[in-house]
């Protein structure tokens, strides 16, 4: 026995061959989330936790057309009242409970019903759910929703585990339990999300990545440095500034795409005491303002150039950009003879802003441009969660908002538009934009929806209850141990197919 007894010895002392370390992979993204609950969620952060956390039942490839996750197919009735979905097979959730037909009904059902939920105007169509077989469920209308598709593509969609929406009721954020690759592990707050690789998972051939971990940094050079230094592998919202820096570190990559992502000034129209201003009142302040900035400038002195200046909910040029109102130049004169026109020479405000840097200086520029035509803006920086209570209540004269961009016009539009949209927070109300929107909701017509949604811009172009700057670049700073990531137009980070070379 002895030989042998000296032979392990000698490999522990050289170092026998051992089980492969776990890979890690660690994401600098811009601020905390919100609950990690699909029906209660308003932030585009939270969307990239619930990538790698919960499946959906359609997805969208990189250039957002729709493709199948745990739906294989779908068709709409003849009359467009009814949406028929075919699951996937041999799903469970991450608690071990089967995916089916009756489980989908469970999430929409909650969706529609749950007194906090941001998913009721996206399904305000959906009349029933049909359990027509294990596998097979049918969503019936009560009108015509083309976009529909868009929102099952997205939170409306995610599938919560039904044994843990009944074990936590509204604390399911606590510990969420989906479909997805990654089950939760567990949440420090403003420190950390961590999420392990959930051996069930239906496309198990495509995970690699053992862990992620997504580290809240507002400052978007800390999570610069944090790359650099290799405590991160990806960081998400890259700001523009330091993309030639990434470009210029052999150890480190870019990557980016073109977004359907858009920031707006939102306007408080009416809601509560803070509404009540000659800029909540009066659409000549609001337009005003608009002619005080240079959305071109405003892109080259924070974004090196690299965004696309815009003013409408749809990236220029493209389907339903509405070509009669191209981006506007600056107007100092006729901002200045609007306010003339209103009774004013002078107006102050506050401007909410999320934490970051980017949004700080945003803010600063469109401070400086417009104190020349005569508005005073005092800066007001919230952390993202505090930011979107203050929203909720009322409590902002104009907040600077984040849209990340959906695959279907509607969705990019009523959500702010619409009187009762989940993120209309400063209560803008026009029937005849609620009526043009349903106009378009309820058509398939490609041509008519086109002709709808230009009236629906000439519309909110003249009430101006946001004024839209710009759309995004999406943009990454990698790794080079990450292997395997594909830039969307959403946006978000996918854990199929990204792997980590070793160090």
């Amino acid at each position: 026995m002895r030989p042998k007894l000296t032979i392990l010895v000698l490999l522990l002392f050289l170092g026998a061959p051992t089980a492969r370390a776990a890979d890690v992979l660690n994401i600098g993204i811009a601020g905390d989330p919100s609950p990690l609950d699909p029906a209660r969620s308003g932030n585009f952060l939270d969307r990239n936790i619930f990538a790698s956390l919960c499946d959906k039942l359609i997805d969208t490839d990189p250039e957002m057309r729709f493709v199948p996750q745990l739906a294989t197919s779908w068709e709409w009735s003849a009359d467009g009242l009814a949406l028929t979905l075919h699951l996937r097979a041999d799903v469970s959730f991450q608690d071990g409970t089967p995916f089916d037909a009756e489980a989908v009904k469970v999430n929409i059902e909650r969706d529609k019903t749950l007194a906090t939920s941001l998913r009721k105007p996206e399904l305000r169509p959906v009349a029933s759910v049909e359990v027509i077989d294990p596998l097979t469920v049918k969503l019936n209308l009560s009108v015509p929703d083309a976009p529909l598709l868009a929102f099952l593509a997205d939170r409306s969609g995610m599938m919560l585990s039904p044994q843990s929406i009944a074990k936590l009721g509204d604390n399911v954020a606590s510990h969420p339990v989906c479909a997805g690759p990654f089950s939760f592990t567990e949440r420090v707050a403003q420190d950390r999300i961590v999420l392990d690789r959930f051996a069930g998972y239906w496309n198990a051939k495509a995970i690699a990545i053992d862990r992620i971990v997504f580290r809240p940094m507002p400052d978007s050079s800390v999570r610069l440095v944090n790359l650099r230094s290799g405590e991160l592998q990806i960081v998400d919202q890259l700001a523009a500034t330091d993309a030639a820096v990434v470009k210029g570190d052999p150890h480190l990559r870019l990557a980016q795409h073109a977004a359907a992502a858009y920031r707006t000034l939102q306007f408080n129209l009416n809601h509560g005491p803070r509404s009540e201003t000659p800029l909540g009142k009066d659409p000549r302040v609001r337009k005003a303002l608009e002619k005080a900035i240079d959305r071109k400038a405003l892109d080259e002195a924070v974004f090196d150039g690299l965004f696309i200046p815009n003013n409408q909910s749809e990236v220029p040029n493209s389907t339903y950009w509405n070509p009669d109102h191209p981006v506007p130049e600056r107007d100092l004169d006729g901002a200045r003879a609007l306010l003339r026109e209103a009774g004013l020479d002078h107006i102050s405000f506050g401007l909410q802003l999320a934490n970051t840097t980017t949004d700080a200086q945003i803010g600063e520029v469109l401070q400086a441009m417009a104190r020349e035509a005569g508005f005073d803006i005092k800066l007001e920086q919230l952390e993202t969660n505090t930011g979107n209570t203050a929203d909720l209540a009322g409590d902002f004269d104009v907040a600077l908002l984040t849209w990340s961009g959906r695959a279907d016009p509607d969705a990019n539009l009523s959500i702010w538009m619409a009187c009762n949209g989940p993120f209309n927070f400063g209560t803008y109300c026009n029937p005849k934009m609620d009526e043009l929107l349903k106009q378009a909701r309820e058509t398939g017509d490609a041509e008519k929806r086109i002709a709808l949604y230009r009236e629906i811009t000439d519309l909110y172009l003249s009430d101006m209850p946001q004024v839209i700057l710009f759309n995004a670049t999406w943009l990454w700073g990698l790794s080079e141990r990450v292997e395997g990531f594909t830039p969307n137009r959403d946006g978000l980070i996918r854990p199929q197919g990204l792997r980590l070379k070793p160090k």
